[in-house]
């Protein structure tokens, strides 16, 4: 099937390329191969393997990818870090709110409790058994909590391994074990 556009069909005669007598190339019909889209003359059609990308082009497309993966990675990691940072604020907003109601409670506790022993003791000494009262508290917490303290060791594996990437990023692993 033939038609207008088919190179094998003849120009009318003294129609050039463009229309009779304009010598223009507006409506020529292309040579062979010349079309959009086409292979260029002498070459082989694409899906030959000609056209396989080089390992060059293979190398980049893999650290673009990779580069991609890492950003997107790290934009999925501020996300999340972001909404348990949102929720850990809440949270401690909430047990500050806890800790000042729990004051309350206490210092009101310690009010009665200093009523209650005014009527037997009077008011000066039933004071000061209730400040006794919390200073044992308060020393008790004090030493416990130093003593924690004391036994924490901090992450010594963690910094064993950190001591080691420099050798291991050298290729010189062996000084690791030395």
């Amino acid at each position: 099937m033939t038609g207008p556009g088919d190179p094998t069909v003849a120009a009318a005669p003294g129609a050039g390329p463009g229309g009779p007598g304009t010598g223009g190339t507006a409506g020529a019909v292309p040579p062979l191969g010349d079309a959009p889209g086409a292979a260029p003359a002498g070459t082989a059609p694409s899906g030959t393997g000609e056209d396989r990308p080089s390992l060059g082009d293979l190398i980049g497309n893999v650290t673009q990818d990779l580069s991609a993966l890492l950003r997107q990675e790290v934009e999925l990691a501020k996300a999340e870090l972001t909404q348990s940072a949102k929720r850990a604020g809440r949270g401690s907003g909430m047990l500050a709110g806890a800790g000042v109601a729990g004051h309350f409670v206490l210092l009101f506790l310690s009010i009665a409790l200093w009523w209650a022993l005014s009527h037997p003791l009077g008011h000066a000494w039933s004071a000061l058994v209730v400040a006794v009262i919390w200073g044992v508290i308060a020393a008790v917490l004090a030493l416990r909590g130093r003593a924690e303290l004391q036994r924490v060791k901090g992450a010594p594996r963690t910094a064993e391994t950190v001591k080691k990437i420099p050798n291991a990023l050298k290729g010189d692993e062996e000084a690791n074990h030395e």
